[in-house]
């Protein structure tokens, strides 16, 4: 079996089907009338959920997991090759596939396919799309990779043909997708345990670009360092957006916050006046999500009421500056950020906040991504008046010995920042007790677990 046809179904079996994303492809193929099994290392609510829909899941890896009549077993890239029920497969010589690929496979079956990529911002963007869709009644099916509240999860199961989803260029994944409309929302480098560099960053961009075929089209930020190297060799028709240049297509205009730092803006489209927009969302970077999805809208034709609508649901995604609660007079805020980009955007974002002084609880997340940007956390963790750092989440990485946090809270003290590190969550939680006032803002940063933080202190 070398490809996915939702007129054919199959018999598919996942290795590692708990995982947030490979239990929503699971849960979309068999809405499909495929037959899914699947296997992961222990039950949790994910796989209770496909278990109720009819799933079989095995737990624990064992190669008598496969069923005998098996046409393909799909896998993600963190299975290694003496996995047994890999090794099984492959003595079995069974078809494989590992999760990208699936994934564009699934892409293939629907003919308005969107990929939103970049190094920041694709699960807001991917959100903003979701709502204006589902107010324009497109009944799309999407793939968000966080828990969006107008879908009640992270994947939508539509039945039309518009396929929304976010394109990850980590291990040049999105290089196996099939998209007729793909953003490019910016490019900076990251994840530099696999890239060697930005220019080889840039280079998957425009890789991934040209997969648009002649009738596709190519949504790219303006303010990209020169975007014309990596819409370079794309056949489809390409769309620019920016917040800084007004010869770009899609132009916001007279950018101004409310007292929630909310962002509001004029949009306008090749130098004409479309509509005035007041989101809620905060800060400049949501701008520019923004902007990526009214690009895709308005090409497609969805009137500007409908977008309206749409984005006035739109309140952010899951750890997307994501208001938590308040203790004390204490507002607990919590985001996803983890790259000094999106650090700075948030901090600047969170200054347009009412607040009395802005705090910030910082995890740094991998080994490699601190050590890189050791410096550039720094300069943007600085822009809070006080911070505390914790320890680093290593995720996929084992600890090389060579970087810490406590190499990161020097930086911030020679840079004359207010800053603490603190090991312990239960340390953490009794230092803010002890020293955030009324009308303080917290906020809890990092892609790791420091939410737990902010929702231990609510509970108290």
């Amino acid at each position: 079996m070398s490809h996915i046809d939702f007129n054919k179904p199959a018999n598919l079996h996942f290795i590692g089907i708990g995982g947030i994303s490979m239990s929503g492809f699971a849960e979309l193929l068999q809405s499909k009338g495929f037959r899914i099994t699947g296997s992961d290392s222990c039950d949790s609510a994910i796989t209770e959920h496909l278990e109720s829909l009819g799933i079989q899941i095995f737990y624990g890896q064992r190669a008598s997991n496969i069923p005998e009549d098996t046409d393909l077993v799909v896998y993600t890239a963190a299975i290694s090759e003496d996995n047994p029920e890999y090794a099984e497969a492959v003595r079995r010589g069974l078809p494989m596939m590992v999760r990208a690929e699936m994934i564009g496979h699934i892409m293939k079956n629907y003919s308005n396919a969107i990929a939103v990529s970049g190094t920041h911002g694709k699960t807001t963007t991917t959100s903003m799309l979701t709502n204006i869709f589902l107010a324009a009644d497109k009944d799309p099916t999407i793939s968000v990779g966080g828990i969006l509240d107008s879908i009640k999860g992270n994947i939508r199961i539509g039945h039309s043909n518009n396929w929304i989803m976010e394109a990850c260029e980590y291990t040049n994944s999105f290089h196996q997708f099939f998209p007729t409309t793909s953003i490019i929302l910016n490019i900076e480098e990251d994840h530099l345990d696999f890239f060697k560099d930005i220019h080889e960053i840039r280079a998957s961009f425009n890789t991934f670009a040209k997969l648009l075929p002649k009738d596709g089209l190519l949504v790219i930020n303006h303010d990209i360092d020169n975007y014309e190297e990596i819409s370079d060799g794309v056949s489809a028709p390409c769309v620019t957006f920016s917040t800084e240049n007004s010869q770009a297509d899609y132009y916001a205009a007279n950018i101004s916050y409310d007292e929630k730092g909310c962002a509001m803006f004029d949009l306008y489209i090749r130098g004409s006046f479309e509509a005035a927009y007041h989101l809620s969302v905060i800060g400049k970077h949501n701008v520019c999500n923004c902007l990526a999805a009214l690009c895709v809208a308005y090409e497609q034709g969805i009137e500007t009421s409908m977008i309206i609508d749409g984005l006035s649901t739109f309140h952010g995604a899951d750890r997307r500056f994501q208001h938590k609660g308040t203790i004390a007079g204490i507002t607990i805020i919590d985001d996803y950020a983890h790259h000094p980009s999106e650090i700075e955007a948030t901090l600047r974002a969170a200054k347009n906040y009412e607040h009395n002084r802005l705090w910030c609880v910082f995890q740094p997340h991998t080994y490699t991504r601190t050590k890189a940007f050791l410096s550039e956390f720094a300069d943007a963790l600085s822009i809070a008046d006080k911070i505390i750092i914790t320890d680093i989440y290593a995720a996929r990485e084992k600890d090389p010995g060579d970087i810490s946090s406590k190499d990161l809270e020097q930086k911030l003290v020679d840079l004359g920042a207010d800053v603490v590190y603190i090991s312990d969550f239960d340390d953490i939680e009794n230092f803010i007790l002890k020293n955030c006032v009324n009308g303080d803002l917290l906020i809890t940063m990092g892609a790791g677990n420091v939410v737990n933080i902010g929702e231990d202190l609510l509970s108290f």
